[in-house]
């Protein structure tokens, strides 16, 4: 789990006893995808059909690994070499390999601009390397050598090697075994023993013979473009052609010699850009010419050799050349840690149990973690997973040591600037503009991302977009977000950088995302739900942390409030109305409060709605929406004078909640047992006002659930032909408490149908519906009971206590039914409780009626459509024909 002394962290204390290492945390799944493509590439070279001359047939012996910078490639790289180069350096939680130890060479070349490594450089590491063979390789060492006193006259290679550090790496047996393989070749030739230096001559000599089939370099005769290269002009593009060479002479090894280099290329991003690929060019034809070779290339971005595009840039290009490259669109090409469907591996984040691990170990006293585990904690959620982040702190921790302070949890609540500069620092001009922008937004496609920068051309967003510190969700509406962390900092740390922003740059592009977003909702391309909640989230944050009129989110307000489905909106930390400052502020806080309703007691919903009207930062329709909707909360929670002035308000403003607020009043007059003026009420109210739900609240009360079925299920169509899934649902759960009453066998599947359209919708009230549907199916059976307990809990904890006494209702059915008198008793002792006010009187009337009882002397009777007794007589039959089809005697 660690690796060497991290001497930055050393010489940041003064404390000798803090014991700082480069931890290296588990990755466990690149390490096995390394073991099967490695496996599966010795497999292949060992087969009897492979053929390293073979310029044609597609290469499938590479593996990327990409992520955003910091992320831990070149540790990851670091630590392959070491574990394929020694088993005892391997991580103990990484399996065995399948391969004998001694048939690997790993090689690893840091192509970092700072290592200032070049072409040369790549190749004679390669060949260096490769003197662990311990022989000569004739044929590329005598095309290197005339390349070399063609290049480099009068510069002994021996000095270049110790220069470039190749010769302290791999000893100086590169240039002896050269000069053992041009003595070798003179011998062969018959030359005399000082033509061995004179490369010129003896190359000239050697094409001869090859031209001529000369038995005496029958050795080298095979290598059949041995001669085309020797005549070619030494230059850097020849010499990019000598890597087949090498893997001529690798597959022409003797048995016991024979290995197979790993070659890992690090930092690959800083080969070039998109317009300069002439190193990236040499290296993908060393790569396509060595294919007995294993490479493992790490770097920021995914290697495009596979795009057709290229042709003409690169030399080999194309799906066909490079299979395990080609860029796929399923959800695994982006899903960190996992290979996509060939050899393109995005590194993923640390898991938090690694984050942990690493700071753990990073920093230690007496072999305890110097971190505690608090700050650990804090910086572990900050992080994302994003290692560069934890090496962050783990700098500011002993900063902050360094400066006498005891570092605290609340220290590490903090964005590095440094992340910002990694993340910006290979990126174009128009690239880091829209990089900004979509740091904006949670999610976004190439078009929003070009609108939000301001830009007139995708190809920024484009490019972007194929950046490791992108996402990628095929199947979102909108199919890109940024990396968590890496917007954080971007939106959040202080910007160094020469072309950051000031906060009108800031405000400016929330204004150009906010706008785009609003076209996007006018305009819908896709789901048009789907697409209203996406942008109604993401444009109530713009607008307010940016302070930005509310312009469309009134009108997407409106569409989202009126089908009742109530999708969770408000961003984080918003379910507070103590801080009311804009129009914007009210918004979120009055859609979040209805969104919640749903989630916790009435009472709470009246005093965020309560606050969001005083507030009076809305615009009057919207505040009307907030009125309606408290009317709705004061009655759930059984204050029926509130509710009604509520009501009252709103049907006198005549605006768009007029009819429903209409439909509200109407309730009233229902819920206060005044059924006629409520029936002359129903009758006026049209779609809008919801009548035909509300007649059949009306049909059930008088014990005629024919009726009331009959007007909730044109309710429910009526609902459907308009779009409204919530109104068809809530329509349809009463359609099935209605079929319940009277024809049980019928409700079962009444009831399946309203939990389908329930699916996906937010609707507490309708759902304890459907339960109560549940209750009457039930009634006469064991498991009634238990029923009615659990919706007891359930409606008290979230505040609907205008449903209790229909709950309570459902069980006085029941215990009709079984003519529990016991039990009845106790129930209409607590109907009496329920609707001791002026609501649901009627409750206690109906219950009486079903059992066959005499009402109390001094109980005021509710004005029924017909008569008392006729309703009696209805309720009353209601319940024998239960009994009868219970098989219950009378």
């Amino acid at each position: 789990m660690t690796g060497g002394r991290d001497l930055r962290a050393l010489f940041s204390t003064n404390d000798r006893s803090v014991q700082a290492v480069e931890a290296f945390t588990n990755r466990a799944s690149q390490w096995e995808t390394v073991a099967a493509a490695l496996t599966q590439h010795l497999h292949h070279v060992g087969s009897p059909g492979f053929d390293p001359e073979d310029l044609e047939a597609p290469r499938n012996h590479i593996l990327v690994f990409h992520g955003v910078g910091g992320i831990g490639k070149t540790t990851l790289s670091r630590m392959l070499e070491a574990a394929l180069a020694d088993a005892v350096r391997r991580p103990s939680q990484w399996g065995e390999p399948g391969w004998p130890a001694d048939r690997i060479l790993p090689v690893r070349i840091d192509l970092a601009r700072s290592a200032g490594t070049d072409f040369e450089q790549i190749v004679l590491t390669i060949r260096a390397a490769l003197t662990r063979i311990g022989r000569p390789l004739p044929a590329f060492d005598l095309a290197l050598r005339r390349y070399w006193e063609a290049n480099h006259p009068g510069e002994p290679l021996e000095e270049y090697l110790r220069r470039g550090g190749l010769g302290a790496r791999f000893g100086q047996a590169l240039p002896q075994q050269m000069q053992s393989a041009l003595a070798d070749v003179a011998q062969a030739l018959m030359l005399p023993g000082t033509i061995g230096s004179a490369v010129g001559q003896l190359t000239g000599a050697l094409v001869s013979a090859l031209r001529e089939h000369h038995r005496t370099v029958r050795a080298l005769a095979g290598c059949v473009r041995l001669a085309d290269l020797l005549e070619a002009e030494p230059d850097l593009d020849t010499l990019s052609f000598y890597p087949h060479l090498l893997a001529w002479e690798l597959a022409h090894l003797p048995e016991g010699k024979r290995v197979v280099p790993v070659v890992l290329l690090d930092t690959f991003e800083d080969t070039g850009d998109r317009t300069r690929r002439d190193l990236e060019r040499l290296i993908q034809r060393t790569v396509w010419l060595i294919p007995n070779a294993f490479w493992v290339i790490t770097g920021r971005s995914r290697l495009q050799w596979a795009d057709p595009a290229l042709q003409g840039q690169l030399d080999y290009t194309g799906p066909a050349a490079w299979p395990g490259l080609a860029h796929t669109t399923v959800p695994a090409a982006r899903t960190p840690g996992r290979p996509a469907a060939g050899r393109q591996v995005l590194v993923g984040d640390f898991s938090p149990e690694d984050c942990d691990d690493y700071l753990a170990h990073r920093l230690t006293r007496d072999g305890q973690p110097l971190i505690g585990e608090n700050i650990r904690q804090v910086i572990t959620a900050r992080s994302h997973g994003l290692p560069l982040y934890l090496d962050l702190s783990v700098a500011r921790f002993l900063e902050l040591r360094r400066t006498g302070s005891s570092p605290q949890p609340s220290d590490f609540d903090h964005d590095f600037p440094a992340l910002v500069a990694r993340t910006l620092t290979d990126l174009t001009p128009d690239e880091r503009h829209v990089l900004r922008s979509i740091s904006l937004l949670d999610a976004f496609d190439v078009p929003l991302a070009t609108r939000a920068a301001g830009l007139t051309h995708e190809g920024p967003a484009l490019r972007l977009t194929e950046r490791p510190f992108i996402r990628e969700d095929p199947f979102g509406l909108w199919p890109f977000h940024l990396h968590g962390l890496i917007r954080s900092a971007v939106r959040n740390a202080d910007d160094t950088t020469d072309d950051r922003w000031s906060e009108t740059d800031w405000r400016q592009a929330a204004q150009r995302a906010f706008t785009a977003l609003g076209e996007q909702h006018h305009n819908p391309s896709g789901p048009g739900r789907l697409l209203l909640i996406a942008c109604l989230r993401q444009g109530l944050r713009l607008a307010r942390d940016h302070r930005l009129d509310l312009d469309w989110l009134t009108e997407a307000a409106w569409t989202y409030a009126s089908d009742s489905v109530w999708e969770p909106l408000a961003p984080p930390d918003t379910d507070t109305a103590a801080d009311l400052d804009t129009a914007a502020d009210a918004l979120v806080e009055l859609l979040s409060a209805l969104a919640r309703r749903q989630h916790e007691h009435r009472a709470r919903t009246v005093s965020r709605l309560t606050a969001v009207l005083a507030a009076e930062l809305l615009p009057t329709d919207l505040q009307e929406m907030a009125l309606y909707y408290r009317a709705k909360s004061l009655r759930d929670t059984g204050q029926a004078a509130p509710s009604r002035r509520d009501y009252q308000q709103v049907a006198d403003q005549g605006g768009r909640l007029a009819p429903a607020a209409r439909r509200g009043l109407a309730h009233a007059a229902r819920l206060a047992g005044d059924f006629p003026t409520a029936l002359a009420a129903a009758q006026n109210l049209g779609w809008e006002g919801r009548h035909q739900r509300v007649m059949g609240d009306l049909y059930w009360l008088q014990g005629q659930p024919e009726r009331a079925a009959a007007a909730y299920l044109a309710g429910r169509t009526e609902a459907e032909q308009h779009g409204k899934a919530g109104e068809a649902a809530h329509n349809q759960a009463l359609h099935a408490f209605a079929i319940a009453l009277y024809a049980p066998d019928q409700a079962t599947a009444e009831i399946d149908l309203a939990h389908q359209l329930l699916a996906g919708l937010n609707l507490r009230a309708t759902t304890i519906n459907v339960r109560r549907a549940e209750l009457i199916r039930d009634a006469g059976s064991d498991s009634v009971d238990d029923q009615i307990a659990t919706l007891r809990t359930e409606l008290d904890i979230a505040g609907l206590a205008s449903l209790t006494p229909a709950i309570e209702l459902a069980g006085a059915f029941h215990q009709a039914v079984l003519d529990d008198r016991i039990a009845l008793n106790a129930t209409l002792i607590r109907l009496r409780e329920q609707t001791s006010a002026e609501d649901h009187a009627y409750f206690v009337d109906i219950a009486h009626f079903m059992a066959g009882l005499p009402l109390p002397a001094d109980h005021t009777a509710p004005h029924w459509l017909d008569s008392a007794a006729a309703t009696r007589e209805r309720w009353r039959a209601l319940v024998i024909a239960r009994r009868h089809r219970l098989g219950i005697s009378q």
